[in-house]
């Protein structure tokens, strides 16, 4: 298995070693979230980059959750574990959405 917290450290040391934001997190927020629309680009034009336009976005997030000290593989395994526990049933509308939501929906 690949270790996510060794990963986010390199990607951060190529970013100090190149001289590229380390501080500004919104910056790194809008960056990640256009490489994710290159990423969605390339889908829809079907283009052989799309892995790399992937790899991009997973690079940046990775980057981020070193600058802002969060576990990512812990996140992630844990989100992972939690999603496999919902329960999703249709609402009103044939939208399917959490179970614990349609006690909320009006």
């Amino acid at each position: 298995m690949v270790n996510l917290k060794k990963l986010s450290e390199e990607v951060y040391q190529n970013k100090v070693k190149h001289n590229f934001n380390t501080t500004n997190i919104e910056m790194e927020f809008c960056l990640a979230y256009g490489e994710l629309g290159e990423a969605y680009i390339a889908y829809l034009k079907q283009k052989e980059d799309l892995g790399e336009e992937l790899a991009d976005v997973a690079i940046y997030l990775l980057e981020i959750s070193h600058m802002l000290n969060v576990d990512l593989e812990k996140e992630i395994l844990h989100k992972i574990d939690k999603n496999s526990k919902r329960v999703y049933k249709e609402n009103s509308k044939g939208v399917l959405v959490k179970e614990e939501e349609l006690k909320t929906e009006v």
